[in-house]
């Protein structure tokens, strides 16, 4: 398989260049590629896109399930914290009684 001559920012370039107005037709004369190239890189893409989005649900699930973690230890550590220190409270009173 042949060597793109394009760089994947130009490719960009390129696509930014259709959003902004410029027909596929124009674009395609211009950078002497075929219509079903640029579709194909436009299709990649778009898939790119999907999957960064993806990419990005996946991160904030795991981010919120992570936050949801600390917030019980912190709360079990707070509790477990003021047990130790009632324990500590009634072992001092009962070494006073003896």
């Amino acid at each position: 398989m042949r060597k793109s001559k394009f760089t994947p920012t130009q490719r960009l370039e390129i696509l930014a260049r259709h959003d902004a107005g410029t027909s596929v037709a124009d674009l395609c004369r211009q950078h002497q590629i075929s219509a079903a190239t640029f579709y194909k890189w436009k299709k990649e893409q778009a898939e790119e896109a999907d999957e960064t989005k993806r990419r990005l649900k996946q991160l904030e699930a795991e981010n919120a399930r992570l936050k949801k973690m600390y917030a019980e230890l912190s709360i079990d550590h707070g509790i477990l914290s003021d047990g130790y220190a009632m324990l500590k409270k009634w072992q001092a009173q009962d070494a006073k009684k003896q």
